[in-house]
Formats: structure tokens, sequence, C-alpha cells
């Protein structure tokens, strides 16, 4: 509810349900075909529609409210020296088609913009920060934990800044981690190297001792560098601050090299895997057109979504079949097409996306994340498919390439490193302007503020019934039908 808005000044008007498409042709949208429900409230003789609700295909009613949460209101004066800053009036809208715009809404529905504030909350002179990397490794970590330093240091001034070790337990103290001072002058080449100075660690860690050391250290502002396990954390770490009443910030940069979280169009990491995927993908070409019947398979980053398959496949166009874990297919299917192609062609290129097909092969439990750890899906292909072709008395060789840690240990490229810098600039923003419970992200071409709580709800996947799967079928020649 808007500010100043207090019990029963507002009543409920009437709802409905309209439809609300999120373009699939685009890498940042989902796949849910979902019905927005608008609430119209009346305050003080004016009707308003604040509030957000999606119903699925399911029925389910899953209340959204965009909202930001913030610590306290902004009295001190942004000591930026900027050309532009943004009003707090300022959004972007969730569904930017013609269709969209033409619903007749009061109000559309949009994300807070992101961007520098002309006042703000904390003092940048009696500001302590934090800053933690969680999860897996990925292209651009350097380069946010460096962003994220330079911005504060010199454009705010703020200069007691803290990087907590291998992940949440770096921020309990009974773990002994100890805390690295971040300096410009430590972190001023950091961006050249991958992985993270850091260091990392999965697993929850339990909120409640997070926030005692928070509050021990004097922390005003934390900023959590991680995937939606990371955000999940981070968001039990802002409501227990909330619990408390304590004035922390706890800012999210979304890190998925898959490039699944919800409400963001790109995260960063995505464009390096694509890009370094091209090196395996030719490679398997090469071997598979070096001899007769040759076939070679790519497996690729993608745990439940398939965008870096299918990214780095359209990049190369030498691929001619895509396996990704939203579609199901059958094996039999799979290898009577590479049969007929290799009575065309005499070799072949598969990509396949690490989530692919996993009801058939063996799951072995879960990591400290609580993720399954998914049966190696690329090794099991390449016996499958040997065995179908020996069964038939027809030679080929496969070769199976899986270049995974090669990937995500890299260094950014100069546009994900671009993107690094602009995220992480804008997170500071926020944490500045006192605002928590949030992560930033790109929407519509806009960086934005989105609730975490939205953020972590769902993954977002490939539409295999729109346009750019099709682009993926017109590109590779593979059957739509697999099943």
């Amino acid at each position: 509810m808007g500010e100043g808005w207090g019990e029963g000044e507002y009543s409920v008007i009437s709802r409905t349900y309209v439809p609300l498409p999120l373009i699939p042709s685009h890498p940042g949208r989902g796949n849910s075909t979902f019905y927005e429900t608008i609430k119209f409230v009346k305050c003080k003789n004016t009707i308003f529609c604040w509030l957000l609700s999606f119903v699925g295909q399911d029925g389910e009613n899953m209340t959204e409210d965009f909202t930001i949460e913030r610590v306290g209101q902004c009295t001190v004066n942004s000591p930026l020296d900027s050309g532009v800053f943004i009003d707090d009036s300022q959004g972007v809208l969730i569904d930017a088609t013609l269709s969209g715009l033409q619903k007749g809404q009061l109000k559309p529905s949009f994300l807070e913009k992101a961007g520098p504030r002309e006042k703000i909350f904390f003092n940048p002179e009696m500001t302590r920060t934090g800053l933690v990397t969680c999860g897996g490794l990925c292209p651009g970590l350097n380069d946010v934990i460096r962003a994220i330093v330079m911005v504060l240091w010199y454009r705010y001034g703020v200069k007691e800044i803290v990087g907590y070790r291998y992940g949440f337990e770096g921020i309990i103290a009974s773990f002994n981690h100890t805390p690295l001072a971040l300096t410009p002058e430590l972190v001023e080449d950091i961006h050249k190297d991958g992985g993270t100075i850091l260091g990392t660690s999965r697993g929850p860690q339990d909120p409640a001792l997070m926030v005692d050391s928070l509050s021990k250290r004097k922390i005003n502002m934390l900023f959590t560098i991680g995937g939606d396990g990371t955000q999940r954390g981070a968001l039990a770490i802002s409501r227990e601050i909330e619990k408390r009443g304590l004035a922390i910030s706890v800012i999210g940069i979304p890190k998925t090299i898959d490039n699944d979280i919800s409400f963001t169009e790109r995260t960063f990491g995505f464009e390096t895997a694509v890009a370094m995927s091209q090196a395996p993908i030719n490679g398997a070409h090469m071997e598979a057109k070096g001899v007769k019947n040759g076939i070679g398979i790519v497996k690729l980053m993608g745990r439940e979504s398939g965008f870096i398959a299918v990214y780095a496949t359209l990049a190369s166009s030498d691929v001619n079949l895509v396996l990704i874990p939203e579609i199901r297919f059958s094996l039999k299917k799979v290898c009577a097409y590479l049969e007929e192609r290799m009575s065309r062609k005499k070799h072949a290129v598969i990509v396949v996306a690490e989530g692919a097909g996993q009801e058939y092969v063996a799951q072995q439990g879960t990591d400290a994340s609580g993720n399954k750890k998914y049966g190696d899906i690329g090794l099991f292909l390449k016996t499958v498919i040997i065995e179908y072709f020996k069964n038939r008395a027809i030679p080929v060789s496969v070769k199976y390439i899986d270049p995974s840690y090669i990937i995500r240990s890299a260094p950014a490229t100069p546009d994900d490193s671009v993107l690094c810098f602009q995220l992480s600039e804008n997170a500071v923003h926020a944490a500045m302007s006192g605002r928590t419970g949030m992560v930033v992200g790109v929407w519509n071409g806009h960086f934005v503020h989105i609730p975490m709580q939205i953020s972590v709800k769902g993954r977002k996947q490939i539409d295999t019934s729109g346009l750019l799967w099709q682009s993926v079928l017109d590109n590779t020649g593979q059957p739509r039908n697999l099943v």
C-alpha cells in the first residue's frame, strides 16, 4: 500500500482477470501464461490499482506486490555529481506490447525504475557495507565486487567495505572466516580474472545468526551476489532484519549463468557462457566432419532452463539437434533422426543442456543447496547412440565434450563486464536510498528493482511453442516432436 495509507482508508471496488502475455521470443520472457488480477481500491476519493496477482493455468492464486520495501525515509542529500536522477514515480511497464497497453487499466503494472536518487537514506560517512558471493562460480563475479567497491568509494564516499569469505557461512562468526577489507587498490584488477576473490560456498545458514553478526559489526548495507538460492537466503535475512526493526538494507545482484531468474531479461555470465560455448561446439563439429558418420555431443549448463544451449546453437549454426529441459524426448526418435541424418550428411552435432532427459539417468542425491545432483545426460546419450548404431551395423564415431567448468570459471566478456558494472552501480544506488529486500534486474531495456519474493518464486524457462524455439527448429532442422 502507498505511503500514508492507513487502515480503513481503502476498500475493494472490483476485481477482473485479463490476459498478461509474457513475450516468449525474448530471452528474458518466461513460458507460462498468466492472468492479471486487478484489485481496485478507493483511497481519498481516488481509485488506485495497486495490487497485482497472477493466476496460473492450474488456477493457483499467487498475489504479487511489486512495491519495493524501504528501511526509512530519505532525508540525506545525495553526494553524487550526476546529470540524471530518477524520480521515485518512474517505472517500467511489465507488459510493453500494444495489446497490453490497450487493456484499459487505470494503472498498468510496472516495476520501479533503478538509478540514482537525489535524496538518500544512509549518510555515506557513517555507512558500513558488506558483500557476499554464494553458489557456483560464474563469469563476472569479480567485476561485480569491483564495481560495488568503486561506486561506493568514489561516488558516495563510503570507505568501510568488507567482503565476507566463502558465502553466507562467512557472515557467521563461528566459522572463523575473517572478512576481507575491500579497497579500490585491492580490487582494481580483479575483473581480469575469473572466479571470486571472496570465495563461495553452497547451502543455507541461520538468518538469525547472520543478522546477529551484521548488527554486531554495525553493517548498514549487505549486497548478496548469487542465484535464486542466494536470494532466498537474502530474503530470509531481510525478514529477520525487519522483525528486529533494524535499518539494514539487503540488495541482491542476481547471478545465474543459466539466465533463469524471473523478471529479468538477462543475468551476468550468460553472454560469456554463450560466447565460450562456441569453441567446444566448433570442436565437436570438426571432429564429426573429420570422419564418416561422426557425431559430436556438447553438454552445456542449464539445469531447468535451456537458454545457454539455445543461444549457443543459434550463434553457431553448426548444431543439428538441441535437447533442453523444457522438452521431453524419446531416445528412439532421437536415434532415428540421427540415423536419417547420417544417411544424408554423414555427420551431426548435438548440444544438450545438463538438465535435459533426467528421467533417463540416475540422480545422485542433492548438493548443499538442496539442488538435485543430476546424472550426466551427455555420457548417457553417447552410450545410447553407440549402442543404437552398433545394433544396426552402422559404424559411427561419437565424441563427447563437457566444457562446463572451463566456462563458469572464465573472466567475463566485455559485454558481460558492462552489464556487471551497470547492475552493480544500480544496486548501490538502491541501497543508499534505503531500499531493501530486492534485486536489480533488466526489464524492457531498463534497469529495474524487483522484490526478492517475486524474483525467487519460479525459474524462467523457454516457451517451446514460441518464436525463440521456432528459430532453433529453423536453424537445426530437427523435428518439432521428438516424443
